[in-house]
């Protein structure tokens, strides 16, 4: 009986790790508003929330008039129903707590950490542009899904 208590415990055990390191590795967000799914994947993969603060997002929200370049400018209450979503679903990282928020995925350890394999000429790739162009990898970065199992890298 006390093998099968201890089996039963490190089951359990081994289960939480499974689930919290798939959680951590942000293979798969399943966040999902309708009106910041149709209005930001407009021009761009609707990043998830988890990616960034909610520091970060409310700077961006905020500046959408000079949203990289374009003017992005929605509608108040469009623009307050993702705000709200974003801040919700928004990453809690301690290490995402910066003075001044960061308004580039591309820019945070965590991206860069992922990404560090990529070589320079893959982001120069015309299919790519740039690092910011999940889907042109990510095959299903549409669906919130970013696992390796669905990577395509352009050759």
């Amino acid at each position: 009986m006390r093998h099968l208590v201890l089996n039963l415990a490190g089951a359990a055990t081994l289960a939480i790790l499974l689930a919290t390191a798939a959680h951590a590795s942000g293979e798969v967000f399943s966040a999902t508003n309708p009106t910041w799914k149709s209005e930001c994947s407009a021009c761009h993969v609707a990043y998830p929330p988890r990616l960034l603060p909610a520091a970060s997002w409310k700077a961006i929200m905020t500046g959408l008039d000079k949203h990289f370049g374009s003017d992005a400018s929605l509608d108040p209450a469009s623009s307050a129903e993702i705000l709200v979503f974003l801040e919700k679903n928004a990453s809690r990282r301690k290490s995402h707590a910066t003075a001044k928020p960061q308004l580039r995925i591309t820019e945070t350890a965590w991206f860069r950490k992922e990404h560090d394999e990529v070589p320079v000429r893959t982001w120069k790739d015309p299919r790519v542009k740039s690092a910011s162009n999940c889907a042109a990898c990510h095959t299903q970065a549409k669906n919130g899904e970013f696992s390796e199992r669905n990577l395509r890298v352009p050759r």
